[in-house]
């Protein structure tokens, strides 16, 4: 009995043009702050950080934002299940399963997926939207607000539902 293999060149040649990650961290939390004051919190279970082809940070395992006001309270709370910076653009994309709690509002939101632009401002998905506050539920098209979350509006709304509880 004979065996051999072949490898084709140009599937050896793909490996070694894949860049490995230039870091690589589990259980990540990360703390911004301006004038010493707390802003931000990110934290993610598994976090993957590339510099070629351009800057870049996975978050595979998902990834929990905590935006704080003045007195350290949280302000707004996101959470997806992954999610891609381009460190470069300040574009953060979140997608599957995203919540967005809004706790001066008491807005809650889901969406299969969000951009946030930090350069202009802005907050979007296009992706159908269900926003949730008490006994009330909105339908929508889309999703809009600034980048701090202080003005979050749901596009196209296709219907409001009220319920007893």
């Amino acid at each position: 009995m004979a065996l051999g293999c072949t490898n084709d060149m140009n599937d050896v040649s793909r490996f070694d043009r894949k860049d490995p990650p230039m870091q690589i961290v589990k259980d990540a939390s990360v703390w911004r702050s301006e004038e010493g004051r707390l802003q931000l919190e990110l934290t993610a279970p598994y976090v993957v950080q590339y510099r070629e082809p351009d800057t870049r940070t996975h978050y595979p395992k998902g990834v929990d934002l905590r935006f704080y006001d003045a007195e350290r309270n949280i302000k707004t709370y996101i959470r997806a299940d992954k999610a891609t910076s381009f460190d470069d653009k300040d574009i953060l994309y979140a997608k599957d399963s995203v919540v967005i709690i809004d706790y001066g509002s008491g807005d809650t939101i889901y969406l299969e997926d969000i951009t946030w632009r930090s350069k202009e401002d802005v907050v979007y998905s296009n992706r159908p939207v269900r926003a949730v506050n008490g006994n009330r539920v909105t339908f929508g098209d889309g999703f809009s607000s600034d980048a701090k979350l202080t003005n979050l509006r749901v596009i196209r709304q296709r219907g409001t539902i009220e319920f007893e509880e």
